[in-house]
């Protein structure tokens, strides 16, 4: 038989964490469902040096679960399973997950966002055989060695930095002229002599037999091919939507689209997180977002 909440929040990253806790607050019963650990992007992140409270900093596997801790001493419920539909009956919110279903009329979107890939040759075939997107995971494998990391934002950089401690050399390849990452990570990254960039760059295609041994490069036109034993790549972010496509209104590169409250064009259905249009995509922004459609989806069941 379905399971009966007031809200059920989709996503145990900050932004669904953050929502169950305040939900669970202001006496709603939760129930935030996630398929995998709670945390979500943030437990492969070493040091988290922009968040409030931690000048520090601290590691994403420690503040996760402290959030996920809180929440539940708070009341809320947690319940792993995958969410397959979201079905819309009259007032009721029907969630249906690969092993349960939930009753609600009102439901926050919080499952975020997964890493992209390139898209070229070599890439897949050579995922777990010196292709990564976690170097806190992976850098051990690579001591001694020369990477590359694929990208020019944030993320892109506080990895590199996080390589260059264990890593020979690392190579930042980013095909636009400028990094998009904010200072502080660049200035970072511009510390380590043994970090190095290339600009207007792209990555053609991962070579290799058993193991990533190499990277063909483009720039300017033509190509060549770089000695390379890890590559990091850090492209992005695409927004985890796909099956919301006829159910809420999304823009155009698939990030849900809400009102000033949070709320989607389904009433009682709210977003947060850098799964909705116009997330500041950090994370303090992110947690902003899950007590914001907490509070919202308490306005809205009480009728104010």
């Amino acid at each position: 038989m379905p399971e009966s909440y007031d809200v059920v929040i989709v996503g145990a990253g900050l932004a669904g964490l953050t929502a169950g806790l305040i939900g669970a607050r202001i006496g709603l019963n939760v129930v935030v469902v996630d398929q995998g650990a709670t945390g979500g992007q943030v437990l492969n992140v070493e040091k988290i040096e922009n968040y409030p409270g931690f000048p520090e900093g601290i590691a994403g596997f420690d503040l996760g679960p402290l959030v996920m801790d809180q929440a539940a001493a708070a009341g809320a419920s947690f319940e792993m399973d995958s969410v397959k539909r979201l079905e819309i009956s009259g007032d009721e919110r029907i969630v249906h997950c690969e092993g349960s279903v939930f009753n609600t009329r009102a439901v926050i979107l919080a499952h975020g966002s997964t890493l992209r890939w390139l898209g070229i040759a070599g890439e897949q075939e050579f995922l777990g055989k010196g292709v990564s997107q976690c170097a806190s995971c992976d850098a051990a494998f690579f001591v001694g060695k020369d990477v590359a990391v694929i990208g020019g934002g944030d993320s892109a950089l506080d990895e590199a930095a996080v390589l260059t401690d264990h890593a020979a050399n690392v190579l930042v390849v980013h095909r636009g002229a400028a990094f998009s990452a904010q200072q502080s990570a660049i200035g970072r990254l511009a510390e380590r002599s043994n970090a190095s960039t290339l600009f207007g760059t792209e990555v053609v295609s991962i070579n290799g037999t058993d193991n990533v041994s190499s990277i063909t490069l483009r720039q300017n036109g033509s190509t060549r091919e770089e000695p390379i034993a890890g590559v990091f790549v850090f492209v992005g972010l695409e927004p985890n939507t796909a099956w919301l496509r006829d159910v809420v209104d999304l823009d155009s590169a698939g990030h849900i689209v809400t009102d000033l409250h949070l709320q989607t064009s389904v009433p009682g259905v709210f977003a947060a997180g850098d799964i909705r249009q116009g997330s500041a995509r950090l994370l303090a922004a992110a947690v902003g977002d899950g007590a914001t459609a907490a509070v919202n989806a308490f306005r809205y069941l009480k009728g104010a």
